[in-house]
């Protein structure tokens, strides 16, 4: 599953491409797509036609447009914007292989093309694609914050002016299990995923199974900072692709893959002491780790 950078990567091309224009058809091709919208697909159509897109927003993996009556004005700017009362929000979840494309309205469908949103002012359509089908839309009433209420137990991610270091901090201190387990919680922390946890706890160096109240404040606030360090990189890399599935909404693939130390790199000597990189289960997925720097416990 996409995890905060790439997510975001995806939403900065939506701020750039759609923020600020009217949706004036939409298609939808079966109902798996619109599985989590309760109301169903003819619902979703019905309310997306005439609204306004006034921005796009993330939080963690998470991504939605905030969507208003007809007319109203959004800035298509590379950051969030600031929206007094947005109606309700579109919320997009892109699963393992789901992708946001802008594409002309006379290209070719693509093969496992679920959705398409065209626009009043006859430019680019938004299309959602996914050929596992795991990802899906729905339509959410924004909370008191902004939030869409369909993922208001989210916590927010460490690029967020609401992300309480300290707060954090002490969840993860508080708690009994593994600190990998801690970090991929995403109502502890959002945005964190396999691929990123994996490289913060070989930046820290800490494996993986150490259990979270046993590590120091200290080393909690400090393996922290290396998640949004490693994101932060991430980012401007595009991403992480380890396969044609993640795009941005261009169609082009990220490359933070090449600058990875530990998640996808084993067998291969670690880049501070040389010890090979080796595989663990964890949580029915693969831990990535430097059996020297990141001592079992």
């Amino acid at each position: 599953m996409p995890e905060l950078p790439e997510v975001e990567t995806v939403r900065r091309g939506l701020a750039e491409h759609v923020v600020g224009r009217c949706i004036a058809s939409v298609s939808v091709s079966g109902s798996r797509v619109v599985r989590r919208h309760l109301a169903g697909a003819d619902d979703l159509v019905a309310r997306l036609i005439g609204a306004s897109v006034l921005a796009a927003r993330r939080r963690g993996k998470y991504l939605w447009l905030d969507l208003g009556p007809a007319g109203t004005s959004g800035e298509p700017a590379g950051d969030p914007v600031e929206v007094d009362e947005p109606a309700y929000a579109l919320l997009v979840h892109l699963g393992m292989s789901g992708q946001l494309l802008v594409q002309p309205s006379l290209a070719p469908p693509e093969k496992h093309l679920h959705a398409r949103l065209g626009f009043s002012d006859g430019g680019p359509e938004l299309r959602f694609v996914d050929q596992r089908t795991f990802g899906g839309m729905a339509l959410s009433d924004a909370g008191p914050d902004g939030i869409p209420e369909a993922i208001a137990h989210i916590a927010p991610d460490p690029f967020e002016p609401a992300f309480d270091l300290d707060r954090v901090v002490a969840r993860l201190k508080a708690r009994r299990s593994a600190i990998k387990r801690g970090l991929l919680d995403q109502t502890v922390v959002s945005g964190i995923g396999n691929i990123y946890a994996d490289e913060a706890l070989w930046r820290a160096g800490i494996h993986g199974e150490r259990e979270s109240a046993a590590l120091t404040r200290p080393a909690l606030r400090r393996l922290l900072c290396h998640a949004r360090e490693v994101m932060e990189e991430a980012l401007g890399q595009g991403g992480t692709s380890f396969d044609r599935l993640y795009v941005n909404v261009n169609g082009a693939s990220g490359y933070f893959d090449r600058s990875l130390s530990a998640y996808g790199q084993e067998g291969r000597p670690c880049g501070r002491c040389g010890t090979l990189i080796v595989r663990e289960h964890f949580m029915n997925r693969s831990s990535f780790l430097c059996p020297r720097c990141q001592r079992r416990p």
